[in-house]
C-alpha cells in the first residue's frame, strides 16, 4: 500500500486560471449561488428487483505473474458470459476508463486490455477497437480547437500499446473530429436536456464491453463502470453535466440509459488487484489487497454493486484513518464548489456563473451511493446478487461481504 500522487488533476498552464477560481468561487458562495454542501437527508434507496444477476469474480494472489492474471480475466468473462451475443466476424468496441496519463488504478489495467482482446478474438470477434476520451483537464476538444491528446494519453498510461499488442485497434474520438458525433436520447425519463452526444463509432460497432476501474471519485464518490460513461460525452454534454450539477449524480446513472448503450453493452469487467480508495479519479492512496480480485458481470449495476463493495472492504480494512480525512478527500467537503472550481477552470466565467452546486451523500453501502441509486431507479430495482466464484480463494469474509445487498 502506497499514496499514490502522480500526475495532476489541473494542468499546468491552467493553474492561474484554477487559482483565481478559488478567490472567484469564494466569492460565489456569498453572491452567486456556491452553496457549500451538505448531507442530502431525502434519497430513499431504490426497491430491490425480484430479478438475479449473476457476477463473477476470480481470486488473483498478490504477485502473481501476468499470465495468471489474463487467466484470471478469461475465466471470470467466461464464467460471466457464454458469450452466445458474439457473432463470427463481429466488431466489438472495448471502453476504458482512461481520465488520465496516470496509471492502473488510476485508469484501467493494461492488462485487463490485453487478456480481454485476446478473449474476443478467441471467441470469434473479427475486429476489436480500444478506446476512450478522456477528462476535459487532459484533453478538451470544441468545435474550433483541441488540446491535448488522447493518442498522448493512452501512450503514457500504457493502454494504447498494451491494445496494439493484443492485436486490436486504438479509436481516438479527438482524432475523428468533434462532428464524428451524434445525438442520442435516454430510454426512460431522465434530467438531461435533450440529446447526449457519443462517438459514431458506437453505431458501427456490434458490441461493447467495458473496462473501468474501481476508485473513489472526488467530485462523484465513486468512479466505477456507470461513472466511466462520461468518456463517451463530446464535450458540450460534459459542460452540462458539470454545469447543470444539481442532477449531477442522477445525469451520470443516466448517460448508460441511451438507447445506443442498451442495446450494445454486453459485458463489464474490472480487474481490481489494485484499488484506490481515496480522493479520484487521477490519484489517491492505493492498496494492494491479498488476493486481488477480477469482477465480471453482464449487468453494468450488478457489477457496479459488487466493485462498490469492495472498494468499501479496502477502504474500511486497508486504508490508514489518516488517508480518509476531508483534505485528503474531497468528496467528504464540498463535491459540489469543487466542481464549480472545475467548471470555471475548464469552460470559464460564463458557465461558472450559470453553474448549479449539489450535496455530499456519504456513501456506506450500495443504496447510499447515488449514482448506483440512480441506476437502479431507472431499471426496475436493485438485483439480488448471484456471485460465482471463477478462479481461486476467496476469503469466506470477503465473500459474505462483496454479497451483502441486503442492507441496501
Amino acid at each position: 500500500m502506497h499514496d499514490t500522487i502522480i500526475g495532476q488533476t489541473v494542468r499546468t498552464h491552467d493553474r492561474r486560471m484554477f487559482l483565481k477560481s478559488l478567490g472567484l468561487c469564494s466569492l460565489g458562495m456569498l453572491s452567486a449561488g456556491c452553496r457549500t454542501g451538505t448531507v442530502d437527508q431525502t434519497r430513499q434507496p431504490p426497491p430491490k428487483s425480484d430479478r438475479s444477476e449473476l457476477v463473477s469474480v476470480a481470486a488473483v494472489d498478490k504477485g502473481e505473474p501476468e499470465d495468471r492474471i489474463h487467466e484470471a480475466v478469461r475465466r471470470a468473462a467466461e464464467s460471466a458470459t457464454d458469450f452466445s451475443w458474439l457473432s463470427k466476424g463481429d466488431t466489438v468496441f472495448i471502453k476504458l476508463a482512461s481520465n488520465s496519463a496516470n496509471v492502473y488504478p488510476a485508469t484501467t489495467s493494461p492488462d485487463s486490455v490485453l487478456a480481454m482482446v485476446k478473449v474476443l478474438f478467441g471467441k470469434g470477434a473479427g475486429h476489436v477497437l480500444v478506446g476512450d476520451m478522456p477528462g476535459v483537464q487532459s484533453v478538451r476538444q470544441t468545435r474550433d480547437s483541441r488540446r491535448g491528446s488522447s493518442r498522448d494519453i493512452l501512450k503514457k498510461n500504457g493502454l494504447h500499446i498494451a491494445a496494439l499488442d493484443a492485436g486490436a485497434e486504438v479509436h481516438y474520438f479527438d482524432e475523428s473530429g468533434y462532428d464524428a458525433y451524434f445525438g442520442d436520447e435516454t430510454e426512460h425519463e431522465g434530467h438531461w436536456k435533450g440529446a447526449l452526444y457519443l462517438p459514431r463509432i458506437l453505431q458501427q460497432a456490434d458490441h461493447v464491453v467495458l473496462l473501468p476501474r474501481v476508485s473513489r471519485h472526488a467530485l462523484a464518490g465513486t468512479t466505477l463502470g456507470l461513472k466511466a460513461a462520461v468518456g463517451w460525452l463530446r464535450d458540450d454534454s460534459r459542460l452540462e453535466l458539470h454545469r447543470d450539477a444539481e442532477s449531477f449524480y442522477e445525469k451520470a446513472a443516466e448517460i448508460n440509459d441511451v438507447a445506443v448503450l442498451r442495446r450494445k453493452l454486453r459485458l463489464t469487467l474490472s480487474l481490481a488487484t489494485k484499488v484506490q480508495t481515496t480522493y479520484g479519479p487521477d490519484k489517491g492512496y492505493v492498496t494492494e489487497p491479498d488476493p486481488g480480485l477480477v469482477i465480471a458481470s453482464e449487468s453494468l449495476l450488478a457489477h457496479d454493486m459488487v466493485s462498490l463493495r469492495w472498494l468499501l472492504w479496502n477502504r474500511e480494512h486497508m486504508t490508514p484513518q489518516g488517508r480518509k480525512s476531508w483534505f485528503r478527500d474531497p468528496y467528504l467537503s464540498y463535491p459540489g464548489v469543487w466542481n464549480r472550481i472545475f467548471v470555471l477552470s475548464i469552460w470559464g466565467p460564463g458557465a461558472f456563473l450559470e453553474s448549479e452546486t449539489y450535496t455530499a451523500e456519504p456513501i456506506t453501502s450500495v443504496g447510499s451511493d447515488p449514482v448506483l441509486s440512480r441506476a437502479a431507479v431507472i431499471w426496475g430495482g436493485f438485483p439480488r446478487l448471484e456471485l460465482e466464484v471463477a478462479q481461486g480463494n476467496i476469503p469466506p469474509k470477503i465473500l459474505n461481504y462483496l454479497s451483502q445487498t441486503a442492507a441496501l
